[in-house]
């Protein structure tokens, strides 16, 4: 087997998705050599897809309705591989930041953000409602940002 390659693939902006998801059937269905599809949330009109040579992209793109075709070379990996590293869910919170708790026993309530540790996925939050202020700790995924804090 030959090296594998990552061919970038022009889609209609906002169909990311649902033409990575065509092709993956298409390649499934066909028995295609394609060893991978890329469609990261980051990345408008283009998908990434993983194959030995160009013609097995042009063939499993070919007849897909969103794909517009693929680009004449591969990319180096290099390239794309900062899609692929996963990210806490906390990354980007910072104390002060004004939440919204949308899971778990406190989930519709509006905290503020008192520390974020990144290393357990977890941030200590404040309930904006509570007479008095208690800290709760809460996962990285149960809140949702409402606004940054602002710069004094």
């Amino acid at each position: 087997m030959s090296e594998s390659k990552i061919f970038a693939v022009r889609v209609t902006v906002g169909q990311e998705e649902n033409t990575a998801k065509l092709i993956y059937s298409k390649a499934k269905t066909y028995n295609l050599p394609v060893l991978a599809i890329l469609s990261p949330s980051k990345v408008r009109g283009y998908i990434f897809v993983e194959a030995a040579e160009k013609a097995a992209v042009d063939e499993a793109i070919r007849g897909i309705r969103h794909a517009k075709g693929a680009l004449p070379g591969p990319i180096s990996f290099s390239e794309i591989e900062h899609f692929l590293e996963e990210k806490p869910a906390v990354s980007g919170f910072e104390p002060g930041d004004i939440v919204e708790l949308i899971a778990g026993p406190f989930k519709g309530e509006k905290a503020k953000v008192v520390r974020v540790d990144e290393s357990k996925d977890e941030i200590v939050v404040e309930l904006i409602g509570a007479i008095v202020p208690i800290p709760v700790t809460v996962r990285g995924e149960y809140v949702r940002l409402i606004s940054k804090r602002s710069e004094e």
